[in-house]
């Protein structure tokens, strides 16, 4: 049988893709080598952040935002620096741009997804009006998370896979792509045995049979390499120091990045390998579901942060401001960790965890568990982190806590003194309104926004006043995550080839399109934006064929 358009990858953006080719009468064969137990990909996973522009829920919370800030705060992130490769990243930033401020959010709104009221600032950038970082708090998080953001996809899918117009056939690992004449015109690879894993657990890899299916269009929306240790450090950049000897994996095992190679084979050009985004502040899951599994910690701006030797981190390497500033100076350390020092009174206002399982009531829609975050004390799971995950020591006097700082990284790296020294003289900057110190300043400042004076910046107080603590130290571990280069494509969707030329029959949308053009986000981003580009990605290349 021939397909109008198969999909390789039942994430997000094959969701998306699938459910608007099969929106407009199209036939479709939708691929994904892991078991229908993990429909909808890492978007599941994730916390559900999404980037709008000037949306009412900013303009309820005070937020004067346009889209020529947003256009000024992303090109001075993305530092679009290289001609050919950017050439259609540029391009598709633009056209996210428009999207973000004009029908994305009316878009998800007709399908029922909400927000929360409240607007994260996340990446608040590296000190300059025209550098990185958000201007203004956009990071708009979806009623019920990642798994929020997936459901009205999951559910137009599923209404046309029982009417015959998609074919899902999960356990299909897709080997090669047919090309024939310049035109891809298929796909061929393994049919893996069947594995009755939970969402997001490590699967079989064991051979069933083989398969091979034809196609007009082919739509690679398989993911970046983010579980792919050696893909990462081989294509790390000298820019950001050598690659860590150890991290922890933010995605599942099956984000392996072995179709963007596969489709490379088969004549598509791949940009900027060199771009990527880590975490700087990963901590071992102590519940966890997939190899390495590590959650990122989402932390307000009080936090004291010193490199593994106990060097307090200068601008703008502050908690929440410039990751890839922070990943760079903690690399150049010559050590893949470094740690927060914080109270008690910091935890319970300003830490969050990302990633749906960790905000229950957030994706379980629970206005009464929400109401518990709300009140006192740390979230739950934040809680539950502290208690049991290896990364944290708490203790009432900092010479004991420093002691078994050292014993946990196993190096006697941190000297007292010199921790007591600096955590003292930045509490001299509690004692009046004004500061010499940046990080000070800056949470003050992050306190005229009502939503972080309300959930997200605690008071401003001395780490070192007992009337805060406990104390509570954090070794904080590099978090492996998204890919920003990838696949390069057209406005359309339609994967390049080294000629520039189109390849045709074939389209990418999502990570593996570096979410458009092999690399919208250049060097940076500004977050919201990878489940945002999955969305677009999606939207674009399932037009396109969709009106073929």
């Amino acid at each position: 049988m021939k397909f109008d358009a198969i999909v390789i990858g039942a994430g997000l953006s094959g969701l998306v893709a699938t459910a608007e080719i099969a929106d407009r009468g199209k036939k479709v064969l939708l691929l994904d080598q892991e078991p229908e137990s993990s429909f909808g990909g890492q978007a599941w996973w994730s916390f559900g952040g999404l980037f709008l522009i000037d949306s009412p829920e900013q303009r309820r919370m005070g937020i004067r935002d346009s889209y020529e800030l947003a256009r000024q705060d992303w090109f001075g992130s993305a530092n679009f620096d290289r001609d050919e490769e950017d050439y259609w990243g540029k391009k598709w930033a633009e056209a996210y741009l428009d999207f973000a401020a004009g029908e994305k959010r009316s878009w998800l709104r007709k399908m029922g997804i909400k927000f929360f009221p409240v607007i994260g600032w996340a990446e608040r950038g590296g000190g300059l009006a025209d550098g990185h970082g958000n201007s203004v708090p956009r990071f708009h998080i979806t009623w019920g998370t990642g798994p929020g953001v997936v459901a009205p996809f999951d559910k137009r899918v599923r209404e046309h896979i029982q009417k015959g117009n998609v074919t899902y056939k999960p356990r299909h690992q897709v080997d090669d792509l047919i090309v024939q004449n310049n035109e891809v015109t298929g796909v061929s690879g393994t049919i893996l045995i069947d594995d009755p894993v939970e969402r997001g657990e490590k699967s079989s890899r064991d051979k069933a049979g083989e398969f091979q299916y034809q196609g007009d269009s082919v739509v690679v929306a398989s993911g970046g390499v983010g579980a792919n240790f050696d893909l990462i450090r081989q294509n790390w950049p000298k820019r950001l120091g050598n690659p860590p000897k150890s991290m922890l994996s933010g995605v599942p095992d099956y984000v392996d990045g072995r179709m963007i190679e596969i489709t490379e084979k088969a004549g598509a050009r791949i940009v900027n390998r060199d771009r990527m985004w880590h975490y700087t502040e990963g901590i071992k899951n102590w519940n966890p579901v997939w190899s390495a599994h590590g959650i990122r910690i989402l932390p307000g701006p009080s936090s004291i942060w010193l490199d593994a030797e106990g060097n307090r981190f200068e601008a703008p390497n502050y908690p929440g401001f410039d990751t890839l500033s922070t990943l760079e100076a903690i690399m150049k350390t010559g050590y893949d960790y470094s740690w927060f020092i914080l109270t008690q009174s910091i935890i319970e206002k300003e830490f969050a965890l990302s990633g749906s399982e960790q905000n229950p009531d957030l994706t379980g829609k629970s206005i009464k568990q929400l109401l518990k975050r709300l009140g006192s004390g740390a979230p739950e799971p934040v809680e539950a982190f502290k208690k049991h995950g290896e990364d944290f020591i708490v203790e009432d006097d900092l010479e004991t806590l420093v002691d078994k700082m050292n014993a946990l990284s196993g190096e006697e790296l941190l000297d007292y003194e010199k921790v007591k020294h600096q955590l003292v003289a930045r509490d001299r900057q509690i004692d009046h309104k004004f500061t010499k110190d940046l990080q000070v300043a800056a949470l003050r400042g992050s306190r005229f926004f009502r939503g972080d004076r309300i959930i997200r910046t605690a008071k401003p107080h001395k780490i070192l006043d007992p009337k805060n603590g406990p104390l509570i130290a954090v070794r904080l571990n590099i978090l492996s995550r998204k890919t920003l280069g990838g696949l390069q494509t057209d406005l359309s969707g339609r994967v390049l080839g080294e000629d520039g030329n189109s390849l045709k029959g074939l389209y990418a949308a999502g990570e593996a399109s570096g979410f458009g053009g092999g690399g919208i986000h250049g060097y940076r981003a500004l977050e919201g934006t990878f489940l945002g580009g999955c969305l677009f990605t999606g939207k674009v290349a399932g037009t396109t064929i969709g009106n073929f």
